[in-house]
């Protein structure tokens, strides 16, 4: 491991933690809207998760890496658990009950993995550019994504795939190797969709087809599988500029006549789109572009491979899956079933990526200056 660096105070990054809860307060706005009861808990996870953040910013994350076999072992066992002995909703299998309390570990799957990639490329430095050493990198994320899949969640595997493609291009993959990756994997999207698309489709199950077909046909699908995204366009046009005002309560709003379902999760952002309109929708959109930026800034400066690793991971995790979750409720992309960082009910999702963002804080503070570290460890 990297030799520790002292923690400097001063380079807390004050920004990072702002962008963030300002963006859960406008969720906990939002689901208020929906249900009073959902707003307060999420307020009690947001402080919780604030003084997790804080604290984990001052503990060095080279302590946390050393185990980073535990975190992949109790990754593994949790999602199986889910699989055996899970709560089933929605078509779905994706949460866990342990002493009364329900969690997602699907969710928490995705802190657990950039810690142990953060942790495993850093120890085989030098190894990283082998192929042999890549494949026994992609042979450890498949377990857990596959069993992600089985749940079923394509949303939250996809999600899994592009934080591990980030997690390797920063931990110093060879250009060779990823131009080889996207020539055989550009051709590849047209085939899986060819696939998916197959009446009896050997690669997803027939009410996540449904979905794909409605995002290209909304008009063949308006009362089933389209039903609520044209529904939330409407809502989100409907904001118009400024918005219907929080908490709505006039005849023409989508959201109070019941046509929007799983709005505090799922569509957190029509009801953002529909209350606060345009200036509130496109705020949530600042607001991840900027945490994502500011983890980007923090990997580039990290001092050694591991922070950089943490870092862009979340930086991805968060813009990402920001984009997947606005992109469902504005028809971009087929409806996914994926929450919106630091904005949807949840308190899996919310602790998770705060207890990253405190990662994320922990690097920043150990943080030398973009001189030094790029040439005592590679800016990249």
């Amino acid at each position: 491991m990297t030799k520790k660096s002292p923690i400097r105070i001063q380079n807390f990054d004050f920004l990072l933690l702002l962008l963030c809860s300002a963006l859960t307060m406008i969720g906990i706005f939002a689901i208020s809207s929906a249900d009073e009861a959902l707003a307060r808990r999420q307020l009690y996870g947001f402080l919780l998760g604030v003084g997790m953040a804080v604290f984990l910013a001052f503990l060095d994350y080279h302590i946390f890496l050393r185990f980073y076999w535990f975190f992949y072992a109790l990754n593994i066992v949790l999602l199986f658990l889910v699989l055996r002995f899970g709560y089933s909703s929605h078509n779905a299998q994706r949460w866990l009950v342990i002493a009364g309390i329900r969690f997602q570990p699907a969710e928490a799957a995705k802190i657990l993995l950039i810690l142990f990639y953060a942790a495993f490329i850093m120890k085989y430095r030098e190894k990283v550019r082998y192929v042999w050493f890549d494949l026994i990198c992609l042979a450890l994320v498949l377990p857990p994504i596959a069993l992600v899949f089985r749940q079923p969640d394509l949303s939250t595997s996809i999600m899994l795939a592009l934080i591990f493609f980030t997690v390797m291009f920063v931990g110093g993959i060879r250009a060779r190797l990823i131009a080889a990756m996207v020539a055989v994997g550009i051709p590849a999207v047209p085939i899986l969709f060819h696939l998916a698309l197959l009446p009896d489709s050997p690669i997803i199950r027939g009410f996540q087809q449904r979905r794909i077909l409605a995002w290209l046909h909304p008009e063949d699908y308006a009362t089933t599988e389209a039903y609520q995204t044209l529904n939330s366009l409407m809502a989100i046009g409907s904001g118009q500029m400024s918005g219907k005002g929080f908490d709505t309560n006039e005849i023409s709003s989508v959201l109070s006549g019941g046509f929007i379902s799983e709005s505090q999760t799922d569509f957190i952002y029509t009801v953002i789109g529909e209350e606060f309109g345009f200036v509130g929708a496109c705020t949530v959109i600042l607001l991840i572009l900027g945490i994502a930026v500011d983890s980007y800034i923090i990997a580039a400066r990290s001092k050694d491979v591991g922070g950089r690793i943490i870092a862009a991971g979340l930086g991805t995790w968060v813009g990402l899956q920001g984009f997947l979750n606005i992109g469902v409720a504005t028809g971009l992309v087929p409806n996914t079933g994926i929450p919106l960082p630091f904005v949807s009910s949840g308190l899996t999702s919310l602790l998770s990526t705060y207890i990253g963002v405190g990662f994320v804080l922990n690097v920043r503070m150990q943080e030398e200056s973009v001189l030094t570290a790029s040439v005592s460890d590679g800016f990249w």
